[in-house]
């Protein structure tokens, strides 16, 4: 995918999107719809009604970008089928995956959450 590292969060819509919307409607959807602020940096997936083409639309650092891609055989998932409402989270490797038309990425989470390393208790060194 275009310039995006590992860590950015990636939302899918689970509904299907019109592939005709433009920059300011897409980011319309995912701040009304998403509850999200589209120039945080995370990543946007939107899938047309028919599975055959879908977009992504993310903030670069200086601007909106949009990468749209049509399929000429196949279907991409659904997202829908993992869930009815919102956004949906992904990784960034079930979005690449997903962009490489795999049918795996919404039956259910393909990677685990987010890990948070867990402090280490400590104990102090008593120097005699």
């Amino acid at each position: 995918m275009i310039g995006a590292e590992r860590r950015v969060r990636v939302f899918a819509r689970a509904a299907p999107t019109d592939m005709r919307k433009s920059f300011e409607t897409l980011s319309a959807l995912v701040s009304i719809e998403l509850g999200r602020d589209p120039l945080e940096g995370d990543m946007f997936l939107f899938v047309g009604a028919r599975l055959r083409s879908a977009k992504v639309l993310f903030w670069d650092g200086s601007g909106l970008c949009v990468f749209h891609k049509r399929l000429s055989q196949g279907r991409f998932a659904a997202p829908w089928k993992r869930s009815a409402e919102g956004a949906i989270t992904m990784s960034r490797s079930e979005l690449d995956l997903f962009i490489e038309g795999s049918q795996l990425v919404f039956i259910g989470a393909l990677s685990p959450g987010e890990i948070v390393p867990k402090r280490v208790a400590t104990r102090a060194l008593v120097v005699r």
